[in-house]
């Protein structure tokens, strides 16, 4: 714990959304406010709203996401939204992908702490994991990159008709419509606002929804997946 700023209490709408995973959900909070200030994951300012801003803030993105699919959390960072979605759905299989070496320690001491075994780390770049990893249903993501240079790393990763959800703020609305052609030869199909959360958080949480059609990341990327894949054939054949 820093000595400016300590872990607040969990609130009640913390017990609601984590139901019998509240425990891990309070260790974990320990764990941002400890380990993740001294290891520069998170600032030392937003200990003291962890919890509405952070934990509640990623947690309620589950209202939005399928049952029992493959999610992949790109830019994972310190575990958000990843580990609290985690936390609130265990019929999820997901993977937190995050580049840094530090983040990825962190993440896979809290994924063995916390006993989540429908969570993986890996490390890397969403255009390095690009026909590695299996395609994804869903796609996660909160304060990575503006949308058109975060759906060019995440739409590649969707399977056919899957999408990307993005935790997001005020100028939501406004990025949907600078990214829209971005959008379109990246294969998606539609792309909306969606605010969750209600009688949880306040402000309700923005989510953007970037749905896309048979061409997950349009032609371009469709025949990189293709190369990929035939040279991960190989490698295994070996």
């Amino acid at each position: 714990m820093t000595e400016t700023a300590e872990l607040p209490p969990a609130p009640e709408e913390a017990r609601t959304v984590f139901g019998e995973f509240f425990p891990e959900a309070v260790r974990y909070a320990e764990l941002l406010a400890d380990a993740g200030v001294k290891r520069g994951l998170i600032g030392p300012r937003e200990v003291p709203r962890l919890w509405e801003r952070h934990l509640l803030n990623c947690a309620v993105l589950s209202e939005v996401v399928p049952e029992g699919v493959m999610v992949c959390d790109v830019g994972s960072g310190a575990g958000l939204p990843g580990i609290p979605l985690a936390l609130v759905r265990p019929d999820l299989k997901i993977t937190l992908l995050e580049p840094l070496l530090r983040r990825t320690n962190f993440l896979q001491e809290v994924v063995e702490l916390l006993g989540l075994d429908h969570v993986t780390v890996v490390r890397g770049r969403a255009e390095e994991v690009l026909g590695t990893l299996p395609p994804v249903h869903v796609v996660t993501a909160r304060a990575v990159a503006p949308l058109d240079r975060l759906a060019g790393w995440g739409v590649p990763l969707l399977r056919p008709y899957g999408e990307m959800l993005a935790l997001k703020g005020d100028t939501a609305e406004e990025e949907v419509k600078g990214a829209r052609a971005a959008l379109s030869k990246l294969g998606v199909v539609e792309a909306s606002v969606l605010h969750v959360g209600e009688g949880i958080v306040d402000p309700l949480a923005t989510v953007v929804r970037v749905e896309v059609g048979e061409s997950p990341g349009g032609v371009r990327f469709a025949a990189k997946r293709a190369k990929a894949a035939r040279v991960g054939r190989v490698r295994r054949r070996r």
